[in-house]
């Protein structure tokens, strides 16, 4: 079935930046120096 799409469809990727929404002062940033996540992309 090929042809023009008819329902708008979201993007199947976006960009999120987890520096940008988490604040500087925040608990999360603390506990970045005791968790190892280089393994996850």
């Amino acid at each position: 079935m090929m042809g023009e799409r008819r329902v708008a469809q979201d993007a199947l990727f976006y960009e999120f930046s987890l520096d940008r929404h988490v604040p500087a002062d925040h608990l999360l940033r603390a506990i970045g120096r005791f968790v190892d996540l280089s393994d996850i992309r």
